[in-house]
């Protein structure tokens, strides 16, 4: 034990059991993107009612419901279960929508055979899957916050994203071995939002396939929670329930018996009260945190990591699966960039140069999509587009987030925050498919320049954003977040 300095291994090893968090969380919002189109045939065989794009759509994005329903629970949770034991509850709400998902029927349908009912059963696996979502992301970058010294805090919050896109590239990979030698079903529309199964589908992966890609989930899930069990609570919410010692003993284990005493007087002194109310510090302070989560999900990001597949198969590729887990790849290694960079460069200038890497992609989308001749622009583009989300918003957006808010508050104003960040993200995943298919003549691509378009304008508006509002957070501790608001 290293009284004096802390104990590396033992903050890297609970901080690497929280990010599992995210890697569960990176893993259930984009496992839809190798499940959907088998998910879409499926359904398209029920004989009770029709599976439209509307209500694929709706479906494939069902559980981002869940996420706005656990992120505006997490600050409740949070304030009276604790971060650990609400970390506990996500894990097993991941563990019970994989295997529902996997098998809807279980207990009440006759398996394999699709039906209204059953699809409502499917969205509410989905959703309760979401909830877990929605309580791991804004509980995990909280928990690792709270634990982390100042000094390494942005870099240790940014692994949690890290593990977000680690989460969504194993996803794709497994995905890619589910399908082996099959291949996804072929949807022909046949107008007004209908669609049919083209024949000589696979209907291996109209069966089974998809059951398989969600129900891989059980395993990380199982894991998650077995391992929350044996992390400590946070020292920040021990001192808010009155258990100074033990806060103590864990900051001792991280920072070292000197400076664990003076961390503890810190919070002791910004902690007057168990909580305040939200606006204590104005309303700027509440703006900035919800304008974050509302811009991280308005660059449309999350419409090209949950429908990657399709986008690639429009675009001519002959194996989109593959071309996904590239992408997949790349996300990985701009992720990096962000946790090795953050502390150095800043946050706001990661942000801005990401926000312009982003509408530069996306414009390049926008005017060359559908293009014969110019696929690899488009490719291109769409990796520019990406790997800038990955070193700037995807990371640094849940830095802010876990650092700017006053002790006081932060369990609250995390999760409003966080919430708008899941309701944004579901307009954009729900709008994604009819929105890029519009035509205002027959055959036009209308609807792929105007979404990317307006993807890349938003890009621009975010930039603006965090150079005019948004405080420089680097080196600066939790307790000097209530100083600067006041100031404010």
């Amino acid at each position: 034990m290293t009284s004096e300095k802390g104990n590396k291994g033992y903050l890297i090893s609970i901080v690497m059991v929280a990010v599992l968090g995210g890697l569960l969380f990176g893993y259930d919002t984009a496992v839809i993107s190798g499940a959907e189109k088998g998910l879409q045939a499926f359904f398209m065989g029920a004989d009770d009612f029709t599976y439209t794009d509307g209500l694929h759509g709706f479906t494939s994005a069902s559980a981002l419901i869940g996420c706005i329903i656990g992120s505006a629970m997490s600050g409740l949770l949070a304030s009276n279960l604790g971060r650990k034991r609400s970390l506990m509850v996500a894990g097993m709400l991941f563990f019970i929508s994989a295997l529902g998902s996997m098998s809807p029927e279980f207990l009440f349908f006759e398996h394999g055979k699709p039906c209204y009912s059953l699809l409502i059963m499917f969205n509410i696996y989905r959703i309760i899957g979401g909830i877990g979502v929605g309580l791991a992301s804004a509980i995990c970058p909280m928990y690792i916050g709270e634990v982390a010294p100042s000094d390494i805090r942005g870099m240790l919050v940014s692994w949690n994203q890290f593990a977000i896109i680690f989460g969504q590239l194993v996803v794709y990979f497994v995905n890619f071995l589910i399908l082996g030698e099959h291949t996804n079903p072929i949807i022909e529309s046949i107008g007004q939002g209908v669609n049919a199964v083209a024949p000589g589908s696979d209907p291996w992966t109209i069966a089974t396939g998809w059951r398989y890609m969600f129900g891989s989930e059980a395993v990380p899930a199982g894991l998650f929670t077995v391992l929350i069990c044996f992390v400590p609570e946070t020292p920040r919410y021990l001192v808010m329930v009155r258990q100074d010692e033990k806060a103590l003993q864990i900051l001792s284990k991280i920072n070292g018996t000197t400076k664990a005493r003076q961390i503890l007087q810190d919070i002791k002194e910004t902690i007057t009260v168990r909580t305040e109310r939200l606006f204590t510090y104005g309303y700027l302070c509440i703006f900035v945190g919800i304008m974050l989560s509302v811009f991280q999900q308005a660059v449309g990001i999350n419409a090209v990591l949950y429908y990657a597949p399709r986008i690639f198969g429009d675009m001519g590729m002959t194996n989109p699966m593959v071309n996904t887990v590239v992408m997949g790849v790349v996300n990985i290694l701009f992720t990096l960039v962000a946790v090795f960079t953050v502390e150095k460069l800043g946050r706001k200038p990661l942000l801005i140069c990401g926000s312009l890497g982003m509408a530069l992609g996306a414009f390049g989308v926008a005017l060359t999509f559908g293009h014969a001749g110019l696929e690899i622009v488009t490719m291109l583009s769409i990796m520019v587009y990406s790997a800038s989300f990955m070193f700037s918003w995807g990371p640094i957006c849940w830095v802010l987030i876990a650092e700017i808010f006053p002790n006081t508050i932060r369990g609250a104003a995390v999760a409003i925050a966080v919430a708008f960040q899941w309701i944004f993200n579901f307009i954009v995943s729900s709008t994604f498919v009819p929105m890029f298919n519009m035509h205002l003549t027959e055959g036009d691509d209308f609807g792929h320049w105007f979404t990317y378009g307006l993807y890349g304008i938003i890009c621009v508006l975010a930039a603006l954003f965090v150079w005019k509002l948004v405080p420089e957070t680097k080196g600066k501790t939790l307790e000097d977040m209530t100083k600067l608001w006041k100031k404010s």
